[in-house]
């Protein structure tokens, strides 16, 4: 095992029509699928889409941290 660890970030929208937590829930999930040593988030912007007045999907702006395979 490394003595230290290098990361590289990619950015992802998540969005959900019922909370901005399923939101982000959904974006590491569906990012889990591809991306492998996942470690960290960071929610950079959250914002919403309008149908008829109210919300009709939640949208967040995540940065995901994920490990060098060796590092």
């Amino acid at each position: 095992m490394s003595d230290h660890h290098v990361y590289k970030k990619v950015e992802l929208v998540g969005s959900s029509k019922k909370s901005i937590e399923d939101a982000i829930e959904n974006a590491l999930s569906t990012a889990s699928e591809s991306l492998d040593l996942t470690e960290w988030f960071e929610v950079t912007e959250t914002r919403g889409h309008i149908v008829d007045g109210k919300v009709g999907h939640y949208q967040v702006c995540l940065k995901v941290g994920f490990r060098i395979s060796g590092s």
